[in-house]
């Protein structure tokens, strides 16, 4: 199946819908039936049928039959965020008593998910480099449960190795997931790598439009079939109907964006390797990345986001810099059609993470604009260093 089928035809029963081109937006919390028998009969299939929209919804449906398909697998589950996403995935997996593996630096509440939350349940967790799949064999327990990857991560951008690191894990009966949001699913199906769940906060790539927050899982039928009647229904962390609809609409030219950030993200790094104010780039398909075969051999394309190291003295020279960008909005998240910058000295006003990052990094997320203006508009602001 195309991509263009996927974005455009899967999942739509327009027969069914009055001939409606655009899905309609089932915005009802429950379903009714006219017999006790077929009432009887559709809560047997309370997961696969509507009944309660905490369970299923068309709506819901149909961005979930297109979201499983884009990332090659079986089915999915859309939450209401990509942590609610992550988190589900994890607690799928382990009980108390297990072990988890962890890449390090994830993202910031999957760090907090395993940090602070999982271990008052008695689960433990390794973070390891994860540059080498020796480096997760080497942290292996007997009670490993599950392997979890980020590649790559969303300010340094480390890669892994995935399908050595899934091969270590079939071997040793470990699951693995992956946080694919960097990629998307247009640059990265890591489920044809071997990963068992693949995990994305829907409030980038997926979405697109920067004004809904979702999460999704995709993996196997029946992975998420047991997630969805455990973790799901009883979390109760789902999708809304309309915001599922808002996502069908983003997804329709996710394709398009991705390509088209990429590219320009490609051509922005180019300038910034080559300017005396940058000490460093990072970018998975700059040519300085010592993993830049692992990027080409996993990746299709680099993405949107990079990061830089400024050649300033003090944080006054970054703000200076952060302050002066005029095309650039001051965010977090990425993913959208706006090119957004974020500078990581900000997190030292943060109480809820630690910052290991170095003080005068700041991450780009290029957007939509055309690639030449960004650039103009990182020149003029670099001279304010």
């Amino acid at each position: 199946m195309d991509n263009s089928f996927i974005l455009n035809h899967l999942g739509e029963e327009r027969d069914e819908y009055y001939g409606s081109v655009a899905p309609p937006i089932f915005q009802s919390t429950n379903f009714c039936f006219k017999t006790v028998a077929e009432m009887r009969q559709k809560l047997t299939k309370e997961l696969e049928t509507p009944f309660y929209t905490r369970g299923y919804n068309p709506t819901v449906g149909t961005l979930r039959k297109k979201l499983a398909a884009l990332e090659k697998t079986e089915d999915a589950l859309v939450f209401s965020s990509g942590s609610a996403a992550v988190a589900a995935a994890v607690m799928s997996v382990v009980k108390a008593g297990d072990h988890v593996v962890c890449v390090q630096k994830p993202y910031s509440w999957t760090n907090n998910l395993f940090t602070k939350y999982l271990s008052k349940y008695g689960v433990t967790h390794s973070f390891v480099s994860g540059g080498e799949a020796h480096d997760f064999e080497r942290a292996i327990q007997a009670n490993t449960k599950l392997i979890y990857l980020e590649s790559p991560n969303s300010l340094t951008f480390e890669m892994q190795d995935i399908v050595a690191i899934t091969n270590l894990a079939k071997e040793k009966g470990i699951t693995t997931i992956i946080d694919n949001s960097y990629n998307s699913p247009i640059n990265q199906n890591p489920i044809t790598m071997g990963v068992d769940l693949v995990v994305h906060s829907g409030t980038k790539y997926i979405n697109g439009h920067s004004d809904v927050v979702c999460g999704v899982v995709c993996g196997s039928r029946a992975r998420i079939m047991k997630m969805m009647a455990e973790e799901y229904m009883t979390i109760g962390s789902c999708i809304s109907p309309h915001d599922a609809a808002l996502v069908l609409r983003g997804l329709r030219t996710i394709e398009l964006r991705v390509n088209q950030s990429s590219a320009s993200a490609k051509k922005v790094a180019e300038f910034l390797e080559n300017h005396p104010q940058i000490k460093h780039v990072n970018y998975p398909f700059s040519p300085q990345n010592p993993q830049l075969e692992l990027a080409k051999r996993q990746m299709k394309q680099g993405g949107g986001l990079l990061s830089i190291v400024l050649d300033a003295t003090d944080e006054a020279g970054v703000e200076r810099f952060c302050d002066n960008l005029k095309r650039f909005i001051m965010a977090t998240s990425w993913g959208g059609y706006e090119s957004l910058l974020f500078p990581l000295c900000a997190l030292a006003a943060s109480k809820s993470f630690e910052n290991p990052l170095p003080w005068n990094m700041v991450r780009l997320y290029i957007g939509l604009e055309d690639a030449d203006l960004l650039i103009e508009d990182l020149q003029q602001a670099l001279n304010k260093i």
